[in-house]
């Protein structure tokens, strides 16, 4: 019956003509280097040895012994370790067998169920005319220009350029801006600035506070209060180019506004190809996952949940947010990501059971080309991302990789896929 968890200790023994044995070896070893007072280098007497150096002695023998006995007894009962042994419960002495115990995690034993022929479900996704509508229309938005309005003052829907100052009222650096473009009246913008900048002409000041929403995007303004002093240096109006072929042109390399709708639709049935497959292999796992029982190590869950919180600082970082000035409760949210940490480890423990029963690997070719794939998107010639990489040791990482997402697509591709409309909010 396999064990509950994946931690094993492992009572173990040395007899004493063996501890005895490798005493006296080390206690030759320092008599051949040790300086006692009253005998030349390399001539006190062996007994005197032993007890004048007990504790060294002691210190090498176990550390000469130990591991050693260890790796007979878990070869010897084929488990494979993934932490270092912790030993404690020595008993030692030199007339006696050495006792002691050597805790470590081990990968878990476990018996592959069915992977082959599964039948999974995903939500049905398909581009419609809709969709390019909506990827013109943003388009647009990208390409619109924003003119002046003159002879009249601000209204709602106008955007206000400005020139702003603004004083925290607890105390801290002004905020200074010369050229902001203030959307009145839009979603995205505080109703104190429109409230105060409405009916405002050119060339006029306006002064007023704004108390920013704890949750703000901002974490530099979130919960505080600022009072600002406003010039508003012109009324501007968005406008949209037109919806043509010259807009096609702009905004791309097709030539008529027909060719760009259809490199919209390549584009975004790419997209949900790409999605529909990863829906595909994420409900795969969750098959599989669901239909084996068995513990992971804590070790293999707890770096995971390392990688996890690290994710979401990077993507934090990316969005160009300072993640120590974020009010996040860091330890919190590790802690949070233990349920998934195990179901991800119990994922890659199977994926790699899986590739080792099917035969699937990650050649040097396939190494090969994900590293020229990094190469041309860093911009570094292939030889010296590879080099990189080998320093880092990352090149073992990158096959680990590599041999699991072969996997999942051979289990992708041995899956009866079915699909369901989508559920309407």
């Amino acid at each position: 019956m396999a064990e509950a968890n994946c931690r094993r200790e492992l009572d173990l023994e040395i007899p004493a003509a063996e501890v005895q044995k490798a005493i006296e070896r080390v206690a030759r070893e320092f008599a051949r280097v040790a300086r006692v007072p009253g005998f030349r280098p390399g001539k006190a007497p062996i007994p005197l040895i032993r007890r004048r150096f007990a504790d060294d002695i002691k210190g090498e023998v176990l550390q000469s012994l130990l591991p050693e006995q260890i790796d007979k007894a878990v070869k010897d009962q084929k488990l494979v370790p993934i932490t270092q042994p912790q030993v404690d419960h020595v008993d030692y002495a030199e007339d006696r067998p050495l006792k002691f115990r050597a805790s470590f995690e081990v990968l878990p034993e476990f018996e592959l169920g069915s992977y082959k022929g599964l039948k999974v479900e995903v939500e049905k996704a398909e581009v419609t005319e809709a969709d390019v509508d909506k990827a013109l229309e943003a388009m647009r938005e990208r390409a619109a220009t924003f003119v002046p309005v003159e002879d009249r003052a601000l209204e709602s829907g106008d955007y206000a350029q400005l020139k702003l100052v603004g004083t925290p009222l607890g105390g801290g650096e002004p905020l200074k801006a010369d050229n902001v473009l203030c959307h009145l009246g839009a979603e995205e913008t505080l109703e104190s600035f429109t409230q105060n900048l409405i009916g405002a002409k050119p060339a006029e000041h306006r002064r007023f506070e704004v108390e920013y929403p704890a949750d703000y995007p901002d974490t530099k303004l979130a919960g505080k209060k600022y009072a600002y002093s406003a010039e508003v240096v012109a009324v501007k109006q968005k406008k949209l180019p037109e919806l043509n072929d010259e807009l096609a042109k702009d905004v791309s390399e097709a030539k008529t506004l027909e060719e760009l709708r259809g490199k919209i639709r390549q584009n975004l049935e790419a997209e949900i190809d790409a999605r529909h497959a990863a829906a595909v292999r994420d409900a795969v796992l969750v098959k599989i996952v669901a239909s084996h029982d068995f513990p992971v190590p804590e070790a293999l869950v707890e770096n995971q949940m390392d990688v996890r919180l690290e994710r979401a600082v990077r993507s934090l970082a990316a969005q160009g947010v300072d993640p120590r000035a974020v009010n996040v409760d860091w330890v919190a949210m590790r802690r949070r990501q233990h349920a998934r940490a195990v179901e991800d480890v119990k994922a890659e423990l199977l994926l790699d059971r899986i590739a080792s029963a099917e035969n699937i690997e990650a050649t040097d070719e396939d190494i090969d080309q994900e590293i020229s794939k990094i190469a041309e998107r860093s911009g570094e010639s292939a030889p010296a991302i590879r080099a990189s990489l080998t320093k880092q040791g990352a090149v073992d990482r990158m096959k680990s990789k590599l041999r699991s997402e072969k996997t999942l697509e051979w289990l992708q591709s041995n899956t009866e896929v079915s699909t369901r409309e989508p559920e309407r909010s």
